[in-house]
């Protein structure tokens, strides 16, 4: 068995990955694969239908909300959320940066109008999430990134204002509770906990758009992807198919209640190993540890490092590298990576303690 601890794209479970496999053949008993047949055809426009009512019903989408299945990914999302949420004349934003990802957005976010940032932990190279700041009044909108892949920092509570509330939940979304009525926008790229890369999730409040006085190109307006349920154009067949199943799956473990308390122990696992094993140590601020992405360095490189990579290899762990910017490890435990392949990682960290 190989233990995947890909940053993404990531692990998905096997009966997923079963039934997708066999709908490239056939999709379930119509002779035709699901990638030949018509995206308007019944079959796809159910499957469509099917994906978008797991989201609402898993996690609790209150009425007055559309979910929509895009392309383009995240980066587009932060293109995306810019424009159908900052005002033509006099746009002005606000942003939380805590990593990559959320500088990118902010990036994007200059091109439409003014991006400020409330704050960040950037000179900190993103060790910790902000404390102690606050949204400024008048902006058209507060944006933020839930869960920082690279980084391994996690927001655990999110704030309580007036204006729209947008946020980059691609590495977190599925894993845990959160109340979609707080955020006028969450978007997320489906290769995290959702499914293959290739569709971004959107669940957006339908009254909070429309109103920044823009012409929005229609690929680019949720509210011309809402109007025609999600099928504007022709969309990601498969990543959409797979994104099903995998909801499906997560429906019947229990859903969110019970993938969270997976999550948590996963969690709960290997920084116990990362802080009583004296060879190693996280990255990251103890508070804002994120339960999808465990960052953690060998404290001595040069007299651990070739034989606890020649031990994770042996045990047929995969992904383990740091991202470049952090370098040492990240194991990142979305939700399909069992409990078993953590303890397996747990076990190679105690084994090196005993070598060394």
């Amino acid at each position: 068995m190989v233990h995947n601890y890909s940053a993404g794209p990531c692990i998905l479970p096997q009966e997923v990955l079963q039934k997708a496999s066999e709908s490239v053949r056939e999709l379930e008993g119509s002779g035709l694969s699901l990638i030949e047949i018509s995206h308007r055809s019944k079959d796809f426009v159910n499957i469509m239908e099917r994906a978008r009512s797991l989201v609402k019903e898993i996690l609790n989408v209150p009425d007055g909300y559309t979910v929509l299945f895009l392309q383009g990914g995240a980066s587009l999302g932060f293109y995306m959320s810019a424009i159908n949420y900052m005002k033509k004349n006099g746009g002005r934003s606000a942003y939380l940066d805590t990593g990559s990802w959320s500088s990118k957005a902010i990036k994007e976010a200059k091109l439409l109008g003014e991006a400020h940032v409330v704050a960040s932990s950037k000179d900190d190279n993103f060790t910790h999430i902000p404390k102690d700041w606050s949204v400024p009044t008048g902006a058209d909108y507060f944006h933020c990134t839930s869960n920082n892949t690279i980084f391994g920092t996690q927001m655990k509570s999110f704030p309580k204002t007036d204006i729209p509330v947008l946020c980059d939940m691609s590495s977190d979304i599925f894993s845990k509770e959160i109340n979609v009525a707080d955020f006028d926008l969450i978007y997320a790229g489906a290769q995290k906990n959702m499914g293959p890369a290739g569709t971004t999730v959107y669940i957006a409040k339908k009254e909070s758009l429309g109103k920044t006085g823009r012409d929005i190109p229609s690929m680019l307006d949720l509210l011309v992807h809402d109007s025609k349920d999600s099928m504007f154009n022709t969309p990601p067949v498969f990543s959409v198919y797979v994104s099903m199943l995998t909801l499906e799956w997560l429906k019947g473990i229990g859903g969110i209640k019970e993938i969270e308390a997976r999550n948590n122990a996963k969690a709960e696992l290997i920084y116990g190993e990362i802080d009583r094993n004296p060879l190693f140590s996280g990255t990251t601020a103890v508070e804002d540890r994120s339960t999808m992405n465990a960052t953690f360095v060998l404290n001595d490189e040069g007299a651990h490092r070739e034989m606890f990579d020649a031990m994770w290899n042996e045990a047929q762990i995969n992904g383990l590298k740091g991202h470049r910017s952090v370098g040492g490890y990240r194991a990142s435990m979305y939700n399909a990576l069992p409990l078993e392949s953590v303890q397996v990682l747990v076990d190679v960290m105690k084994e090196l303690e005993r070598k060394a």
